[in-house]
C-alpha cells in the first residue's frame, strides 16, 4: 500500500476543506450566520447537512464492524434512520424551521419557560460531547491502524483539525463542506459498492456464503429478542430525529418548503446508504477474512477495521487516502454538533441571558468561536477516555449512549411539541424520571433479571446481552418516562399570563409557514450553488485525475468513474445558476418590452 500517495491524498483535501472555510467566511457576521446560516440556506444543503449529523467515521468503524460480524442486522439502524427522516417530510421539518429561532433551546424556552432553558442548556451539551468523542474515537481507530500511528497522538492531532475547521467557518463553511462531503463519499461507497459485487459475483453469493445468518447475524437464540430490539431501535430513531433538541439543521433553511425537500433528501440518503456502505464488509465476511488475525492488537474491536481493509486489499493504490480523507470530513461534519450547536446553546441561552443580556453582536460572535474551542478541547479529552476503555465496541458505546442518555432527552422535545396542556416543570421533572430509569437499566438490571421476566430458557449470549439491554431501556424509557410526561398534564392548572403568551407565539409560529421572497434571496442562493458547484467540480476533477496513479487500467478506471459522479453533480449546481439567471434577464426584458 502506498502510504505516501494516501497522505498526499489526505493532505491535499484538507487544504480543500480549509478553502470552503475561507470562502464562506463572508457569510457570516452575527450569531445566526454563525450557528444556523440565517436561515438562508437552500434545500439541498440542509438536506445533507441533516443526513451528515447521522453519518460519520463510526459508519465505516463501529457500523461496519457490526456488518461484519451480523450481517444485514446492522443496516436496521439506518432504516430506522431513514423512517425519522420520513417523518420530517411529512410533518416535522417545516414546523422546526417555523419555530423561527437561532438555537433549539431558545424554542424549549418557549414551550416550557426560563428555568427549563438552563436545565436544558447543561443537560443537552454531555450527549453531543459523548457522541462527539465516539465519533473521534472511531476516526483514530482507522488512521492508526492503517498508518501505524499512536492511536492517543492520533487523536488529538485529529481533533485538533477538526477543531481548527469547525471553528473558523461557523455554520455556513461547516454545512457546505457537509454537502460535499456527501457528494465525496457517496462517489466513493458506490465505486467501492460495485467493485466488492463485482468480486463477490453478485449479492446472492454474499448472502449465500455468509459465515452466520446474514438477516439475523449469529450469537442469537432467540428471534424474539432480535425482533424486540429491532422494533425499538425504529422508536429510538424516532424520537431522536424529530424532537425540538435535533431539529437544530432545519432551523437554517431558506423556508418551510425547503426544509421540507431537505428532510425527503436526507430520507432518500439514508434508505439507499446501508445497501452501499456495508456491502464491502459483507463481502469481507463472505470471504472468510480474518480480521482478528490481521489486527491481533485491536482485540474486540478488529472488526471495525472492516471497510479500511477492504479497501487496501481490493481497491486501487490512492482510494485509501480518499476514502480516510472523506472520513475525516465526514467527522467534522458529525462533530459540529458538538462544537457549534453547544456553542450556540451556550452564547444564546446561558451568556445572553445570564451574564451580559446587553452584549453586542461583535462580542457574541467572538465569544461564539472561543466557546467552539473549549467544546472542542473536551470533546477530544472524551475521545481519549474512549480509547482507554479497550474492552468495549464502538458500536455498543453509541448503541449505550442512545438509549440510556440520548433518549430520555429527547421526550420532552418531541411530545411537547404536541401536548400543550402541561405545566412547565413536566420537563425537567421528565429528564429526572429519565435518568432514574437509566440508571436502573444501565446499572441494576442483569441477564438473571431478562431471563426470569422473559421466560427464557437458557443464559443470554453476550450479543443477546447487549441488544436486549439497549432494547428494554428504550422500552422503558417509551412507557415510563413518556407516560410521566404524558401524566403531568394531570396537574396543569394554567400559566402565567406572561407564560400563557410564549406557549401561545410557540404554537402559532409552529403551524404558521415560513415563506421566503425568491428575488430578495436570489443573490444569496446564487453564492451558495456558485461556490460549491465550482468547489465541487474541482474536488471531482482532482479524483479523476488519480487516472494518472499507477493501476491496472481496472483501478484507474474506478477513479474515473468516483469523479464522474462528483464532476455531475457540480455540473448540475452550476447549470441552475445559469438557469436562475437567464430567467431573471429574461424577466427583465419582458417587462422592458411592454413599458416601451
Amino acid at each position: 500500500m502506498n502510504f505516501d500517495l494516501d497522505t498526499a491524498v489526505i493532505g491535499i483535501y484538507f487544504l480543500f476543506l480549509i478553502a470552503i472555510g475561507w470562502l464562506f467566511r463572508t457569510f457570516t457576521s452575527t450569531t445566526s450566520d454563525y450557528f444556523r446560516g440565517g436561515g438562508n440556506m437552500l434545500w439541498w444543503m440542509v438536506g445533507a447537512t441533516s443526513f451528515m449529523t447521522q453519518f460519520s467515521a463510526w459508519t465505516f468503524t463501529g457500523a461496519a464492524g457490526k456488518a461484519y460480524n451480523d450481517g444485514f442486522a446492522v443496516a436496521i439502524i439506518f432504516m430506522a434512520n431513514a423512517f425519522g427522516y420520513l417523518m420530517n417530510y411529512l410533518y416535522f421539518a417545516p414546523r422546526f424551521r417555523q419555530l423561527r429561532v437561532i438555537t433549539v433551546i431558545q424554542a424549549i424556552r418557549q414551550r416550557f419557560g426560563s428555568v427549563n432553558e438552563q436545565v436544558f442548556t447543561w443537560s443537552s451539551m454531555p450527549t453531543s460531547i459523548i457522541n462527539a468523542g465516539i465519533w473521534l474515537n472511531g476516526l483514530a481507530i482507522v488512521t492508526s491502524g492503517l498508518f501505524g500511528y499512536d492511536m492517543e497522538t492520533t487523536i488529538i492531532v485529529t481533533g485538533l483539525v477538526v477543531l481548527f475547521m469547525s471553528v473558523t467557518g461557523g455554520s455556513w463553511a461547516v454545512i457546505a463542506s457537509d454537502y460535499m462531503q456527501m457528494v465525496i463519499i457517496m462517489a466513493v461507497t458506490i465505486t467501492c459498492a460495485v467493485v466488492a459485487i463485482i468480486k463477490s459475483g453478485g449479492p446472492a453469493h454474499i448472502v449465500q456464503d455468509f459465515p452466520v445468518d446474514f438477516l439475523i447475524g449469529g450469537d442469537m437464540n432467540y428471534l424474539s429478542l432480535f425482533a424486540l430490539w429491532g422494533f425499538f431501535i425504529f422508536v429510538k430513531q424516532f424520537s431522536i430525529t424529530n424532537n425540538m433538541l435535533n431539529s437544530y439543521r432545519y432551523l437554517a433553511a431558506k423556508d418551510s418548503k425547503n426544509a421540507r425537500k431537505a428532510g425527503l433528501l436526507a430520507c432518500v440518503l439514508m434508505t439507499m446508504g446501508p445497501f452501499i456502505w456495508f456491502m464491502p464488509s459483507w463481502f469481507m465476511a463472505s470471504e472468510g477474512i480474518d480480521l482478528f488475525a490481521m489486527y491481533p492488537e485491536a482485540g474486540a474491536k478488529a472488526a471495525d477495521f472492516a471497510y479500511m481493509s477492504f479497501v487496501s486489499l481490493y481497491m486501487p493504490a490512492g482510494m485509501l487516502g480518499l476514502l480516510v480523507a472523506a472520513m475525516f470530513a465526514a467527522t467534522m461534519s458529525s462533530m459540529d454538533s458538538g462544537l457549534n450547536r453547544n456553542a450556540g446553546i451556550f452564547v444564546k441561552n446561558f451568556y445572553e441571558v445570564i451574564l451580559r443580556p446587553k452584549a453586542s453582536e461583535k462580542e457574541l460572535l467572538l465569544m461564539s468561536r472561543l466557546s467552539s474551542t473549549v467544546f472542542g478541547l473536551v470533546i477530544i479529552g472524551f475521545a481519549l477516555f474512549i480509547n482507554s476503555l479497550k474492552g468495549l465496541s464502538l458500536f455498543d458505546a453509541m448503541m449505550y449512549v442512545g438509549a440510556l442518555i440520548g433518549l430520555p432527552m429527547t421526550i420532552p422535545g418531541l411530545l411537547g411539541f404536541f401536548i400543550r396542556k402541561t405545566p412547565d416543570w413536566a420537563a425537567w421533572a421528565t429528564l429526572v424520571v429519565g435518568g432514574l430509569v437509566s440508571y436502573l437499566v444501565g446499572f441494576v438490571m442483569t441477564p438473571d433479571f431478562v431471563v426470569s421476566t422473559f421466560g427464557l430458557d437458557s443464559d443470554l449470549t453476550s450479543r443477546e446481552w447487549s441488544d436486549t439491554k439497549v432494547a428494554v431501556g428504550i422500552m422503558a424509557h417509551t412507557v415510563i418516562t413518556a407516560g410521566f410526561f404524558a401524566l403531568t398534564t394531570l396537574f396543569y392548572r394554567g400559566l402565567s399570563e406572561e407564560r400563557e403568551a410564549e406557549v401561545d407565539t410557540f404554537f402559532t409560529n409552529r403551524d404558521t409557514p415560513v415563506i421566503s421572497d425568491d428575488d430578495e434571496h436570489r443573490s444569496v442562493d446564487n453564492r451558495q450553488r456558485n461556490i460549491l458547484g465550482y468547489l465541487i467540480l474541482v474536488a471531482g476533477l482532482g479524483v479523476m485525475l488519480m487516472f494518472l496513479v499507477p493501476n491496472p487500467f481496472w483501478g484507474r478506471m474506478v477513479f474515473v468513474l468516483c469523479g464522474g459522479i462528483v464532476v455531475a453533480i457540480g455540473l448540475l449546481l452550476i447549470t441552475s445558476i445559469d438557469k436562475t439567471l437567464s430567467d431573471k434577464a429574461s424577466i427583465r426584458k419582458k417587462t422592458l418590452v411592454s413599458e416601451s
